[in-house]
């Protein structure tokens, strides 16, 4: 790789990183005033944490050795804290660069326990689903392992799982760990539709602002390592649609408030630029512009339709987490099978793509969901997971950080 891949790399590294401090904007603005500090915090210690494991033992993980297709995956002790890696430049910013991604995947699930998780717990969980969920799954989607090998095994030719920068291992992952983990914390007191609103909507926006900035590395970023050839047609398309899915997911969030509640909110706008960024990220580079419009209008409308199922099935996804990440990142993973250059059902090819792109989002989903599920409940069974109900009530900042979001205020 040239200096100027290896620059590009390193700033879109930078990029995916300052999306987790923006995560923490947005998640901060939804939630209540005496619960900011909180929520924002369980961002913070993600970064923090899993930023350390990576590079003690992840970026290790993310790599399976041979082509075993039921390696788990790499040797966590193989080059610990990444002594040996430091002689290749290239490999260490790659190292940086995947980095990030494991840090705003983990981060992401905090959306789905707001208001109501001690710090001590989460912090536990994050750091066992970085080592036995995230590392193992990043190594099956882009390091060698089952994911990658799928389509081979299953005798298609020419055929391979589309995941360019993490629908199912980032979306997917993070959603179904969301819902595992609000199922074993329960409903926050007073759980109702309408009963919490976001306390600093220009928060959110800001957040909202960040983030979509930062996907363009998170996207474009992955483009470091092949910036040519025929069968890719290079960065601009994928920046093109990272711009597309997400504009067209705010109409279609829009559209769905309007016809449902007779507004259209900024929060809604905010939410349906997520659902169009989530759904585009593992379609990136496979998509005509025209049909990275239709996804992200796609997504936008049935992520605003999916968020409503918490109160119907009666799970508490604080944030919505489950409603965009899982929703739109199944939508996304799902849609190369359908529309992705020549191998999309419907663009030239056959079933075969569909296929190893269901079995990919499924495997996904139901080891992320099952792992999630019993680690948090072995937690919350011994140290416990949720704070008691007087907390809530009285505050989370205070109570478990000792601190105000808006001091001031007082």
């Amino acid at each position: 790789m040239d200096t100027g891949g290896t620059a590009w790399l390193m700033i879109s590294a930078a990029l995916v990183l300052f999306m987790t401090p923006g995560l923490a904007l947005f998640y901060g603005g939804m939630v209540k005033e005496k619960s900011v500090v909180s929520m924002m915090m369980l961002s913070f210690g993600a970064l923090g944490l899993v930023a350390v494991l990576w590079i003690l033992y992840g970026y290790n993980m993310s790599s399976v050795s041979g082509d075993s297709f039921f390696q788990f995956a790499g040797d966590p002790f193989s080059d610990f804290a990444l002594t040996n890696l430091i002689q290749d430049s290239n490999a260490t910013a790659g190292a940086a660069y995947g980095g990030t991604f494991a840090i705003i995947t983990t981060a992401l699930i905090s959306g789905a326990i707001a208001d109501r998780a001690k710090f001590g717990s989460w912090m536990l969980f994050a750091g066992i689903f970085a080592t036995f969920v995230y590392f193992p799954v990043a190594a099956w989607v882009w390091g060698g392992g089952w994911i990658m090998q799928l389509g081979t095994q299953l005798g298609f030719e020419g055929i391979e799982v589309i995941d360019y920068a993490g629908g199912t291992a980032v979306h997917i992952n993070a959603g179904a760990a969301a819902l595992a983990l609000a199922l074993v914390l329960g409903k926050r007191v007073g759980f109702a539709k309408g009963i919490t609103q976001p306390h600093n909507v220009p928060l959110v926006l800001l957040g909202t602002a960040i983030l979509w900035f930062g996907w363009f590395g998170f996207n474009v970023g992955a483009a470091w390592g092949d910036l040519g050839g025929s069968e890719f047609p290079g960065p601009g398309l994928l920046f093109i649609n990272t711009i597309a899915a997400p504009a067209a997911g705010i109409l279609g969030w829009i559209m769905v408030e309007k016809l449902r509640n007779g507004k259209a909110t900024s929060i809604g706008a905010a939410s349906g630029a997520i659902a169009g960024l989530v759904a585009i990220t593992p379609a990136c580079a496979v998509l005509t512009p025209g049909w990275a419009l239709l996804l992200g209008l796609v997504s936008g409308g049935l992520c605003a339709f999916a968020i409503e199922l918490k109160f119907k099935l009666g799970f508490d996804d604080s944030l919505d987490v489950v409603g965009l990440h899982l929703v739109g990142g199944l939508v996304g993973s799902i849609w190369p099978g359908l529309f992705a250059f020549d191998t999309g059902l419907f663009t030239g090819g056959g079933v075969e793509q569909l296929i190893v792109q269901l079995i990919a989002s499924l495997g996904v989903l139901l080891y992320s969901f099952g792992v999630s599920f019993l680690v948090a409940w072995a937690i919350q069974k011994t140290i416990g997971f949720r704070v008691r109900h007087e907390d809530e009530v009285a505050g989370v900042d205070v109570v478990v950080h000792g601190e105000t979001g808006y001091a001031l205020s007082r």
